[in-house]
């Protein structure tokens, strides 16, 4: 495994210091990492765990702040736990610097990668929660992640790729969308799906998540900037 860095600066900057380090250094060990690609002993497994956290300390604040119906509570939670968004929280933590990974990997730019930012931020969580407990995690993602509600409805980000893309499409070409899982790698608890998003007959983009609807957001994502289409 690759030399572990000090990560008391990072504890000092998310404000917790783990009892037990070596669920930290789990948290940041990307699978290039390890030896053999034994993915049980990178982030992965805590990715899956902090995926769940973080979704339900969202869903919790946006039921307890809003009496909204559930669509519109859906769309936020969507905004808030999207890999773009929790990749630039990622980046204002400087938690890529703290990634431990390969030198091939460092040397591809995976320390930027918004897909790594963004599975790594959720494996912290994922740690935190072990380490700490819900109280104490869910401080964090009110602190880092929940507090960006406000600025993400202010530019219009409150509604998911996925619902933009169709209604953009039913619009400019009176189609809907369909979406088709063209692979998924990986053991049942760390799975990573490739899902394809069509407009009829064409392919227009791929995207890729832990789950089939994070695959489907990441499609949908990078069609709307393919077809240069926006939010209203």
């Amino acid at each position: 495994m690759s030399e572990t860095p000090d990560l008391t600066p990072l504890e000092k900057t998310i404000g917790l210091t783990f009892r037990n380090k070596d669920l930290l250094i789990q948290s940041l060990t990307h699978r290039s990492a390890v030896r053999g690609g034994d993915r049980c002993m990178s982030y992965e497994r805590l990715e899956f765990l902090g995926d769940a956290v973080l979704e339900l300390a969202a869903t919790e604040f946006l039921f307890t702040i809003s009496g909204k119906p559930e669509g519109e509570l859906t769309n936020w939670r969507s905004a808030l736990v999207k890999g773009e968004t929790l990749a630039e929280i990622a980046r204002e933590i400087k938690l890529g610097d703290f990634i431990i990974m390969s030198k091939s990997e460092v040397e591809s730019g995976g320390r930027e990668k918004t897909s790594t930012l963004a599975d790594s931020l959720e494996a912290l969580i994922g740690a935190m929660y072990l380490d700490r407990g819900f109280d104490e995690t869910r401080m964090f993602i009110d602190t880092f992640i929940l507090c960006k509600l406000r600025e993400l409805l202010a530019k219009g980000e409150d509604k998911d790729s996925k619902s933009t893309f169709q209604e953009c499409a039913q619009e400019k070409m009176g189609v809907t969308p369909k979406y088709k899982v063209k692979k998924h790698v990986g053991p049942d608890h760390s799975r990573v799906f490739t899902v394809a998003v069509c407009l009829g007959k064409e392919e227009i983009a791929e995207g890729k998540g832990a789950s089939k609807q994070r695959a489907e957001q990441d499609a949908a994502s990078k069609a709307l900037k393919k077809k240069g289409w926006k939010r209203k």
